[in-house]
C-alpha cells in the first residue's frame, strides 16, 4: 500500500477538519465517559508513555485528535505520535526494533510487511491480548482485514485503515444502471465514455507499485489470482492475459494521452476536474473527490464495486514491537481507539472503514458520507484480497509492476511480462 499523495492530503485535511466541526456541534464528539476497550486493562492503574510512529497524512491527524477523549479515561497514559513519509517509515522502525532502545512502543504496519516483521521476530504475537478485552469483538472486524493481520493462524495485531479499491465515476457521464459488472463491460463503457476532451477512465500505470496495484483488480475481474492453490505464482494463466490485454486496451484507447508514468496524484485530477470519467481506486475517495472544493463536479461522484466483485486490498494494522517499553499502556491506547464507539467516530470524522457494525451504526449513517457509500465499502471489503501474502511483499510487488508497466510501454509482449512477473514472485518469494 502506497502512501497518501499531497493532493490527497490536502482533500482530507480540509475534510476532516470540516467533519470534526460538524461532530462537535453534532453532539457527537467521543464520550468522555466510554471505557471500551478496556476489558482487563485498568485504566486506573494503567499508566506510561506511548510513542507511536505513524504515516504524515491525515488519517493520523484524525487519531491525534482523538487523544484527549482517550485521557479521559487513561489518565495516566500519555500519548506522542510522529509522523514520517511513507518511503521512511519502514526503515525507521527496523532501526528502533534492532536498537538497545526503541523509539516506538505501538506501531502501524503495512499489510506488505507484516510477514517480514513476524519472521524477524519484531512484533508480538496478541492473540490473548485481544481475546482479553471485554466487549470489543474482534470478530465484528472486516475478515478480509484481519486476515492480513494473521500469520499461521495467529494474530499480530488489529485493523487500523483499509485501502481497499473501487470504481468510482461521475454520475454527469456515467448512469448508475451503467456501472459496469465485468471486465469486458468495464472496457466497453470506458470507450464509450472516451471523447477527444475527455478519457473514459483515469489510469495509474506508473511503474512498480502503482500500476500492481490496479491491474491487480482488473486480474481479479477476468477470474484470476496472484497465487495458486499450492502457494505459488499463478501469472502464466489465460486470466491473467486476459486481464493485461484488457488493462492493455483501456490504456489505449480510454486514458488520458501520455499517462504511462500516471500515479494517484494525475489520476485524482483528471477525474475531479472533469478531464476523466471514472477511476479504479481507494474506496475513501470518493469523500474527497466530493468535498465542495475539490472541483466543478463535487457532489456528484459514487463508489461501486469492482466489476466482477472483488477488489484488491492494502491495509495498515495496528503492531506491538516485541521491544516496546509501554506494550500494556500501548495496546490500552489500540483497543480502545478501535473499540465500536470510538471507531464510529473516526469512521465519521473521515477514518476509513475496519468494522462491520460502523458501516449501519446510525451516526456514521447521519453524519458521514452517505449510505450508498458504506454499502458499497461493505460488499467491497467482503470480498477483497491483498496484492501480496508472505516475505518480501515490497520486493515482489516492485518487480510485478515493472513488468506490468513494460508490457504496457510495449517493451514486452503481454506473454513475456507475466513470465517475468511469474519468475519474480516464485523467485523473491520462494516458499
Amino acid at each position: 500500500m502506497m502512501s497518501f499523495t499531497k493532493t490527497a492530503s490536502r482533500l482530507f485535511a480540509g475534510l476532516a477538519t470540516l467533519s470534526l466541526s460538524a461532530l462537535a456541534l453534532a453532539g457527537c464528539a467521543p464520550s468522555s465517559t466510554t471505557t471500551a476497550g478496556t476489558g482487563s486493562i485498568d485504566p486506573a492503574t494503567t499508566k506510561g508513555t506511548v510513542r507511536i510512529l505513524m504515516e504524515d497524512v491525515p488519517d493520523s491527524d484524525i487519531v491525534a485528535s482523538l487523544i484527549p477523549e482517550f485521557k479521559k479515561v487513561y489518565a495516566n497514559v500519555d500519548v506522542q505520535i510522529e509522523k514520517l513519509p511513507y518511503d521512511q517509515m519502514k526503515d525507521k522502525l527496523v532501526a528502533s526494533f534492532q536498537a538497545p532502545e526503541p523509539a516506538y512502543d505501538l506501531i502501524v504496519v503495512d499489510n506488505s510487511w507484516v510477514s517480514d516483521f513476524v519472521a524477524a521476530g519484531f512484533i508480538s504475537p496478541m492473540d490473548d491480548r485481544i481475546d482479553a478485552v471485554a466487549d470489543y469483538d474482534a470478530a465484528d472486524f472486516f475478515t478480509s482485514l484481519t486476515n492480513i493481520t494473521k500469520v499461521d493462524g495467529v494474530r499480530y495485531g488489529v485493523p487500523f485503515y483499509n485501502y481497499a479499491l473501487g470504481y468510482i465515476y461521475n454520475t454527469d457521464m456515467v448512469s448508475p444502471a451503467d456501472v459496469p459488472t465485468s471486465l469486458d463491460g468495464l472496457v466497453s463503457l470506458s470507450a464509450s465514455l472516451t471523447t477527444p476532451d475527455r478519457a473514459g477512465l483515469a489510469m495509474q500505470p506508473q511503474t512498480g507499485y502503482k500500476i500492481m496495484e490496479e491491474w491487480t483488480n482488473f486480474l481479479y475481474a477476468a477470474g484470476g489470482s496472484i497465487y495458486g492453490a499450492d502457494g505459488k505464482a499463478n501469472l502464466n494463466t489465460p486470466e491473467a492475459k486476459a486481464a493485461l490485454e484488457a488493462y492493455i486496451e483501456l490504456y489505449n484507447n480510454s486514458a488520458p494521452k501520455d499517462s504511462l508514468n500516471w500515479a494517484f496524484d494525475d489520476a485524482f485530477r483528471s477525474v475531479s476536474s472533469g478531464g476523466s470519467a471514472a477511476m479504479v481506486s481507494y474506496n475513501w475517495n470518493l469523500a474527497a473527490l466530493n468535498q465542495p472544493d475539490s472541483g466543478p463536479y463535487a457532489g456528484k461522484f459514487k463508489l461501486a464495486v469492482m466489476p466482477g466483485g472483488k477488489s484488491a486490498l492494502g491495509s495498515w494494522t495496528w503492531a506491538l514491537p516485541t521491544n516496546s517499553a509501554a506494550p500494556d499502556a500501548a495496546w490500552a491506547f489500540a483497543a480502545w481507539l478501535t473499540s465500536k464507539p470510538v471507531d464510529v467516530q473516526r469512521v465519521v470524522l473521515g477514518g476509513a472503514a475496519i468494522r462491520q457494525s460502523t458501516m449501519t451504526d446510525p451516526t456514521v449513517l447521519s453524519e458521514g458520507f452517505g449510505a450508498d457509500y458504506y454499502q458499497a465499502v461493505t460488499e467491497i471489503l467482503a470480498n477483497a484480497a491483498p496484492l501480496t501474502e508472505g516475505l518480501m511483499g515490497d520486493e515482489m510487488i516492485t518487480a510485478v509492476g515493472e513488468a506490468l508497466n513494460a508490457a504496457v510501454s510495449g517493451t514486452m509482449t503481454v506473454d513475456e511480462a507475466l513470465s517475468t512477473a511469474n519468475d519474480a514472485i516464485n523467485t523473491i518469494q520462494s516458499r
